[in-house]
Order: structure tokens, then sequence, then C-alpha cells
């Protein structure tokens, strides 16, 4: 072990960035604290605008090797990430959950796995990413997508090596080289990750990873002149600003920013099915992009709804991430607790009914929280809480329920409980949502399309998406005449 080595969980971390294929240490450093208990982890380097530069200058002296690097070898490298990442799953899923507090059962069997799968599926997907070649006029038009350059990748703190890597792999599948900065509160996987992608042959500069705190080195990353891509999973007011940073040297953005999804529920729903899916946003102490959080109820079923979902959120056991038994974790940080109690003491204060919950537990855990009585217009139904709160309005109509759905800035996602068929091709035709569930919650695939609309992002990423946004589209034109004859 040395002075920048960490112990985590029986695991060693390197604490320093990863750039140009070697471990950089910065003269400052920021304390990382895990959520379980509000224990010290370590001191992590922490990076200023200097790090930031030495990361882009090895991002583009990689480039141009990566680049012209065949499609099959590039898939072969990340087939050996991948390989790298299921042979450490255990060490990735105990550090994650010290690092994070999400359930370690779920990253055991559900998020790490995930990982090795996104370095897979975008690898096959290169593979096979082609369009047909079409005729104009008797000229042949040929698509082709072109590496775009050093892509910088900022990503949060919810599923930080998951969303990492949901970025990560198709930028390098691309031909792009990297500039990763992971969540300053969630960065001891990304440095692991480097380890593996070393450990696979990926090529000294093709990714790089540079930690910090606060808005320096982002800021130096996002306005950097020799950046192609940017991509950034986060806050309305984050993106904001790296939109203002990215805007004079007009770099493409990707922009994927959380929402205030509603779950509609009709009386012909089965409701024990609606219950499920409504409790089931608490998932991950409700610090979930996607979350339905707004609970839209018929007015006919309400009453039974709210007894039956009273009595399933009952059953939730709240604890140590670690413990098997544990269905929801503590939330990451006394910051983040902080502004969800506020959320929730200004919604009573403004005469909002705690049916569930409504207050904090010990340490860094607040409890399931259920809030009816709540208007349309008020803060607690039209701003992110990004914690485990939910709120539960009535309808009487679709078109009520269609209107109160889409009444916020977001639309990321929504949530459809129905035995209609018929209505629900009515309903999700309406709605305002990068991705809709009908009777179902969270089903993804890599190859669909995700976003938001309104505030909830700019762009598409997943399957083709992905690559037409990492890579340059080039349409080449070909006349049948011109040519001479070499013999």
């Amino acid at each position: 072990m040395t002075e920048h080595t960490l112990t985590v969980a029986g695991v060693a971390v390197d604490t320093r960035h990863w750039i140009g294929g070697e471990r950089v240490a910065s003269a400052e450093t920021f304390t990382d604290v895990s959520p379980i208990d509000g224990s010290v982890i370590g001191e992590i380097s922490r990076g200023t605008a200097a790090e930031a530069d030495l990361a882009v200058a090895a991002a583009k002296a990689a480039f141009p090797a990566w680049a012209a690097t065949s499609r099959a070898e590039r898939a072969r490298i990340l087939h050996a990430v991948a390989d790298g990442v299921e042979k450490r799953i255990e060490d990735l899923a105990i550090v994650e959950t010290t690092d994070n507090g999400a359930l370690l059962r779920s990253h055991r069997r559900g998020v790490m796995p995930r990982v090795a799968h996104n370095f897979r599926f975008f690898a096959d997907w290169l593979l096979k990413l082609d369009h047909e070649d079409f005729e104009t006029r008797g000229h042949t038009n040929h698509v082709s997508w072109d590496p775009a350059g050093p892509s910088v990748l900022i990503t949060p703190w919810n599923a930080p090596l998951m969303l990492s890597t949901w970025k990560v792999a198709p930028a390098l599948a691309a031909g792009n080289t990297v500039v990763l900065k992971p969540a300053e509160w969630t960065p001891l996987t990304a440095s692991l990750l480097a380890d593996i992608a070393a450990e696979a042959g990926l090529p000294a500069g093709v990714l790089n990873i540079v930690q910090g705190y606060g808005s320096e080195i982002g800021d130096a990353l996002t306005s950097h002149p020799d950046v192609r891509r940017i991509s950034f999973t986060g806050s309305v007011p984050t993106a904001r600003r790296i939109s203002a940073s990215a805007a004079p040297n007009l770099t493409p953005l990707s922009l994927e920013l959380g929402g205030k999804s509603p779950l509609l529920v009709f009386a012909d729903a089965d409701l024990d099915l609606a219950v499920d899916l409504a409790v089931e946003q608490y998932d991950n102490a409700g610090q979930v992009c996607l979350a339905a959080t707004r609970i839209l109820v018929e007015e006919s079923v309400a009453e039974e709804f709210t007894r039956r979902f009273v009595e399933k959120a009952a059953t939730i056991v709240q604890g140590d991430p670690r413990d098997e038994a544990t269905d929801i974790g503590p939330n990451i940080h006394e910051r983040q607790l902080e502004k969800i109690d506020g959320f929730v003491r200004r919604a009573l204060e403004a005469g909002a009914r705690a049916v569930v919950g409504g207050h904090r537990g010990e340490g860094r855990y607040y409890a399931p929280t259920l809030l009816t009585d709540v208007a349309q217009d008020s803060e607690i139904v039209q701003e992110e809480v990004f914690g485990p709160v939910l709120t539960l309005q009535t309808f009487t109509t679709e078109d009520e329920a269609v209107q109160l759905a889409d009444d916020t800035r977001f639309g990321l996602a929504a949530t459809l409980a129905t035995g209609d068929r018929d209505r629900a091709a009515r309903v999700t035709e309406r709605l305002v949502a990068g991705t809709v569930w009908v009777n179902c919650f969270f089903v993804r695939d890599l190859q669909a399309p995700f976003g938001g609309s309104r505030h909830s992002g700019v762009g598409r990423e997943g399957g083709t998406w992905s690559f037409d946004f990492y890579c340059d589209l080039k349409n080449t034109v070909t006349a049948p005449k011109g040519w001479k004859d070499h013999g």
C-alpha cells in the first residue's frame, strides 16, 4: 500500500487521478465520507484546471491512433474491459455500497453485471453499426460515423459506475477518447475502472479520470477548446452552467437532467400491481431520476389504493445497505438530507398531510414518505426532491389525468397502470416523456433511445442514438461518372 491507496472493505483503491495511463496526484484533497454511518473513507486528490488541461491533452494525443483502430479491435478491448468488470463484481459492489449507500445485493446482482453489459452491448452494436447506401439520381450516398474527438463525461452519484459506463462505453466504441469526471461524493469505483481498463489493454490516454470538488475542474473541462463532446447527467442549474461554458466553442451537449415523473393509476388497473409500482418508487432511497414521484389516482379507487399502499409501505425495511434484508439504505449526504427534509417541512406547513413518514430517521436515513392534500402548483409537486418522498393526487377523468401528468417543466418518464389497452394507447400518446412504462417500471433496453423532454434534458442516447451523438456523421455522395480505367 502507498500513501495514495485506501483500503475500502478490504479492497485497495487508488485516490489519484488517472491521466495518460498514469496515476497523478494533486496538491490538495477532498474528504470522501460513507453515507452508511458518516465515517470518513479517506482523502481524494482534488483536481484543478491544471489536471483538466493534462487530461484533455492526454485524450487529444491518444485520439488519432484510437480513432484509426479498427472496429473489431475496439470491440475486442471493450469486451476485455467487461471481462475485467465481471472478475471484480464483488470488489466493485462493496466499494460502491460503501461510497454511495445503495444496496449491496442490488450492486452484486444487478448494477455491476449491468456495468459489464454496457461495454459488451456497445462493442457488439459497433460491429453492426451501418446504414444502407441509397441512390439519388444515379449518385450513391454512403453514411459513415466518424469519431468526434476527446469527450468529457460528467456523471452523478446515485448510480456512479453504471451511469459512468453508460457514457464511457459508447464514447470509446465510437472511437473517441474520454475524460471522465465522477461525482465528488462517489469517486471510488471510477478509480477501480481505470485499473480494469488498463489491465484490459486500453491504450494510455484513451480513458482519463479526474476527480474534483465544486465547479473548478468542471468549468475547466467544459470550456476547453479541444473537447468535442460533453455528456452530463445531473441537475438543471448545473446543466445551465455547463451549457454556458460550452457555448463559446459550440461543443455539442447531451444532457439528462432528472424529472418529476407521474404514475397514473386508473380505476380499471390491477390495484395490487399499481401499489407495487408505487412503492417501487422508493428504490435507492428515492435517488432515481426516473422515479414516478407524483402518484395520480382515479378518485373512485383512491381510498382503497391508499389503504393498500400504506400496508405495503409498512413492510419496507430501512437500514444498513450491506444487510441482505434491507430494502432502502441511506441518502447520500447530509446536504441532500437537509434538502429533502426542507421540501417535506415546507409542504406540511403549506397544508400537506403525511400519510406515510414525513420525518428524518437517525443518521442519513429519511423515512419513506407519502404526502396527500397537495396543490398542483405547490413546490412539492413541481420540483424534484430526489429522496424517498412521493405525493398523491386524484383525478376524475382521463383528460384531467393527462393534464396533471404533463403539468410540470419536466418530461423524463411516466408510468401508467391500466387494464384497458385502448386507454393505454390514448394516454401514452399524450404524455410528455422520454420513456413511458405501462403496467411496469424500470424495464430498460440499451438499444432503445433514452433521454428527456423539456427541462429533463437535451438529446437521446442508447443504441444508434449514442453513436449519432459521439460521432460526426458524414454522407459521401459519389457520381457514376468521371472514373478512369487504370486497367
